[in-house]
């Protein structure tokens, strides 16, 4: 009688624990997981009017991040997570009483941008003429310890400080040049179709606690107005990371040879002066294109570049600052 009830107590035991164990694998916590993506090539994602990319052995690819909930099985046994996969606190990818699926929406917004201006960067190294007019300053990113975090939002865009007109990035920087760490500043902000004024609080930077900041990254917002139609599609890929490899495509379909033959990745956010910007889950997008098989990944000069190399494996790592230079090093590289 004894051993049948302690067979009984094993069995129950056992199937308590399965159920626990399933409820941790399936049952989300409040963070975030970024999980690794293999690289895709981007071309047939990417139509230039009346142009068409040669085909051949290379390639450019793009590479992106999933962002999900992470699993409580997960966030106990860091060895349960995809391999290359980070944890990362739910503060850092939604702001104070922002949504995850509002971020979603941001993010398709910077992804639809992020094409525009690889479009201009793109035709105009083809020697196109391409119009821009500038048209205030985009918040990119808000800092989520800075008093502006509570006003403003990625994807605002300044129009004016203290009573005075900003349409660049270099009018904000002059306009808010003088200002002092605690010092308050008003912003005339567009968001979507309307016009509303914040004032925030400004502090000190973190390499010089005499110079005020925001605490906000910005590129410039401007109408674009492209010779040629120009269209891309990723599907449900968001965020402005994909500039770079969009504008190297979009130059390869204008008949350049931008690959050499080479299956060539890319990432990094592209402003429209052909420079190359930081850009998030560098780690991650590194797994990515090691899976891929990609003979070289070009990635933004300095700290995402550091964070590549130390995930590369064999992979080569290119550091760029600007699309031209991406250009010169992939002319220089081609043959080795």
């Amino acid at each position: 009688m004894k051993a049948s009830t302690s067979r009984w107590l094993l069995l129950g035991g056992g199937a308590l624990l399965a159920v626990v164990v399933l409820l941790l694998a399936t049952m989300p916590a409040n963070d975030y997981l970024f999980v690794p993506n293999s690289a895709h090539p981007i071309a047939g994602k990417v139509e230039v009017e009346g142009k068409s990319g040669a085909d051949g052995p290379g390639g450019i690819y793009y590479v992106d991040v999933t962002v999900r909930k992470v699993r409580w099985l997960e966030r106990l046994l860091p060895f349960a997570r995809p391999d290359g996969a980070s944890l990362v606190p739910a503060q850092a990818v939604t702001a104070p009483g922002e949504s995850f699926r509002h971020r979603i929406v941001q993010a398709r917004a910077e992804m639809k941008h992020s094409e525009q201006v690889a479009a201009a960067v793109a035709l105009r190294a083809d020697g196109r003429a391409v119009e821009t007019v500038p048209r205030g300053v985009l918040v990119e990113a808000v800092a989520l310890d800075v008093p502006a975090a509570k006003s403003l939002s990625s994807g605002d865009v300044i129009v004016g400080v203290d009573g005075r007109k900003v349409t660049t990035v270099e009018q904000l920087l002059h306009a808010t040049r003088a200002l002092e760490p605690g010092d308050e500043v008003a912003l005339r902000l567009r968001q979507d179709d309307k016009v509303v004024e914040r004032t925030v609080r400004t502090v000190a930077a973190p390499d010089d606690p005499k110079r005020a900041i925001i605490g906000i990254s910005v590129s410039q917002d401007a109408k674009i107005d492209l010779p040629l139609d120009v269209n891309i599609d990723l599907g449900n890929v968001g965020g402005p990371s994909a500039g770079l490899p969009f504008a190297l495509q979009i130059y390869q379909e204008l008949g350049h040879d931008v690959d050499r033959g080479r299956r060539v990745a890319a990432t990094g956010e592209i402003e429209l002066d052909g420079s190359v910007e930081p850009v998030g889950g560098i780690k991650q997008k590194t797994y990515g294109v090691r899976s891929s098989g990609a003979d070289v990944f070009l990635v933004p000069a300095g700290e995402n570049a550091a964070t590549a190399r130390r995930y590369a494996g064999g992979l080569r790592i290119v550091p760029v600052k600007s699309f031209e230079q991406a250009l010169r090093v992939l002319r220089t590289i081609s043959q080795k």
